[in-house]
């Protein structure tokens, strides 16, 4: 391009810009400045590719080659330079390379995570940069972070954690042209800081408490030694499976699953005073007038409903873990909502799946829906500073204080 042509599209920029043009797409004066750039840039590449070593193995300029480069200025053809033994290696723009390494594919990704499909992101990118990506370029580019969630599923944790809520979202997911139902596993935690992280997320057939514990063993694998409080639903065998990784946590059945659970098997007509009854039970002030007041309960509903009743005491021990604390603690774990909360945050930007193509696809999209849910997560619990000193003393040397580092938490 010669200096006359260089001003020409200066010019042509700055009157674009003054008159609200877009700058972008076929018309836009950026296309030609890239294109411009990126070509003098791989003759360079190729200057020095082509050194006294390659001259001297009789190695030479080929002519010429073209390729049509997508990017967020439109997209526009290069010419590329060529060796007669093809071992110009270009780095600025890759072989095989059509979708330019600039801010696009950040967008791209960016759009995925938010719950776009491939089809509306196509026709986002061609609205705002003139530009045409088919959905399997659009495909390959999201998989280009598919080590990045490998690298964050296989992370060491720190050796402890204060509180850790375990639960399961299903999905349908397209396995050899079938539709299965799948489980997706996901581990909440709490570190000694008051600071929220998702430990980590595991795709399996269905929930179980088998699997469950093979979850638990590759957390201790990856370092987290110990927990002091788990918050799960009441599914058969969890409470084993995370006692015989963590025999010394102390493990809080959900309540609120408790009452679901009974609910269910409670006439219409009764529900109402039965609940009024059973609010005297979860809502005691100490574990002592719990007990009082399931025995009450029982003396009014059991001969009716034996079988509910008799869950309550069954589970007895682990849905009154909770009584051993303060209120502010009480309300962190005597149910599951901090991780449900989570939950209905990944469901926002999962709604509008039908069946996940994969497993990884559906660990993707909800791979960097977590990692802009834990851009959010920028300060400790409130009253952190309070609740971990209450914990320091009841579980002693299990955790350690660094006193520097632990913020105030409000």
């Amino acid at each position: 391009m010669t200096q006359e042509e260089l001003d020409q599209l200066q010019s042509k920029a700055l009157e674009q810009f003054k008159s609200g043009q877009s700058l972008f797409g076929k018309e836009g004066a950026f296309a030609p400045l890239l294109k411009q750039f990126l070509e003098a840039a791989l003759e360079s590449e190729m200057e020095d590719h082509l050194d006294e070593g390659e001259r001297g193995h009789g190695n030479k300029r080929n002519g010429k080659g073209k390729k049509t480069i997508k990017s967020s200025t439109g997209s526009f053809e290069i010419e590329t330079p060529q060796d007669r033994q093809s071992s110009f290696e270009p780095q600025i723009v890759k072989k095989r390379e059509t979708i330019l390494a600039d801010n696009l594919q950040d967008k791209i990704i960016g759009l995925y995570g938010l719950g776009m499909s491939l089809r509306d992101i196509s026709s986002h990118i061609k609205e705002m940069y003139d530009t045409n990506i088919s959905h399997t370029v659009l495909s390959q580019i999201t998989d280009r972070i598919i080590p990045e969630v490998k690298a964050w599923q296989n992370r060491p944790l720190e050796p402890v954690y204060c509180i850790v809520w375990l639960d399961a979202m299903h999905y349908k997911v397209r396995s050899e042209g079938n539709v299965e139902h799948k489980a997706l596993y996901n581990i909440l935690g709490i570190n000694a800081a008051g600071m929220k992280e998702v430990l980590g997320m595991y795709v399996s057939e269905s929930e179980g408490a088998n699997f469950w514990l093979q979850v638990l063993s590759d957390l201790h694998n990856r370092g987290l030694k110990d927990i002091l409080i788990a918050c799960t639903d009441n599914l058969k065998g969890f409470s084993e499976a995370i006692e015989s990784v963590y025999p010394k946590v102390e493990v809080q059945s959900c309540i609120v699953h408790q009452i679901r659970n009974s609910i269910k098997y409670v006439a219409s007509k009764d529900q109402k005073a039965f609940m009024k009854d059973l609010k005297e039970v979860y809502r005691a002030d100490t574990k002592e007038l719990a007990a009082m007041a399931l025995d009450t309960l029982s003396g009014k509903w059991e001969i009716k409903y034996p079988i509910v009743l008799q869950s309550w005491r069954n589970n007895w021990e682990k849905l009154t873990t909770y009584f051993q604390y303060t209120a502010p603690i009480r309300k962190l774990i005597y149910t599951t909502n901090a991780v449900e909360g989570y939950h209905r945050q990944i469901r926002k930007v999962t709604k509008t799946k039908g069946a996940f193509t994969s497993d990884m696809a559906l660990q993707k999209l909800v791979y960097l829906a977590t990692r802009n849910i834990e851009k959010k997560w920028t300060s400790p619990l409130q009253n952190w500073s309070l609740t971990v000193q209450q914990l320091a003393i009841k579980f002693g040397d299990r955790l350690p204080l660094d006193l520097e580092r632990n913020p105030s938490g409000g």
